[in-house]
């Protein structure tokens, strides 16, 4: 009789501890989207970036082993998406690498739309007089590696080589907000450049879908 009665007790606790786990988890928004959600150092999921080698505008091979040692920004871009063509049209992007290259920051753009080519790439950064290199990935192999998803999808390398950050470029994806958006990339680039985890090292992309080479029927 007084084994059942432990175990009764037992069964009750373990049913008390259980509901307790359920409704920690909801407060804390286990398993529900979120569009970022700070992760604490030790516990960060870093992986290594995949590395390339694609031809730029101007028919030059380019390698991410060649920026080994340094803080590497990849933008995934399309010429046809509005969300991409905002951002030029603010300055975004532009603003945001010419402000970080004294630093050391690398910046570099991906195009894994599947009618873009070297040539269409060189007209659009001599029209919007982008600085830096933009890569041909027409074939779709880079984005897929990186699991890019949308124009612009941003990921930010550290100097060991570990993807620190990926999603949106910040908050804004109407463009509303101006001069109290968040800028995602400016903010983990700058804890990454004081040697500091990324509070936020993912948020969920917004713009275009990338344009994928169509999967064979």
């Amino acid at each position: 009789m007084k084994t059942l009665r432990v175990i009764a007790v037992a069964s009750v606790l373990v049913a008390a501890l259980g509901t307790y786990v359920l409704q920690a988890q909801a407060q804390n928004g286990a398993g529900a989207p979120t569009t970022a959600r700070p992760m604490p150092a030790d516990i960060q999921g870093l992986r290594p970036a995949p590395g390339f080698t694609l031809m730029d505008q101007k028919g030059n091979p380019v390698k991410l082993s060649d920026f080994a040692g340094k803080v590497v920004v990849l933008e995934w871009t399309n010429t046809e998406c509005p969300f991409v063509q905002r951002h030029y049209k603010a300055g975004t992007m532009a603003t945001l690498a010419k402000s970080f290259a004294p630093r050391g920051v690398v910046w570099l753009a991906i195009n894994s739309s599947y009618f873009m080519n070297q040539e269409k790439n060189a007209a659009w950064v001599e029209k919007q007089q982008i600085a830096y290199p933009v890569l041909d990935d027409h074939e779709g192999k880079v984005g897929h590696a990186y699991g890019a998803k949308t124009s612009p999808h941003m990921f930010i390398i550290d100097a060991k080589g570990n993807i620190v950050y990926q999603g949106a470029i910040d908050n804004d994806p109407t463009g509303e907000k101006k001069e109290t958006a968040v800028n995602y990339v400016a903010q983990a680039l700058d804890e990454v450049l004081a040697g500091k985890p990324v509070a936020v090292p993912e948020t969920r992309s917004y713009g275009c879908s990338v344009k994928y080479p169509p999967e064979p029927t």
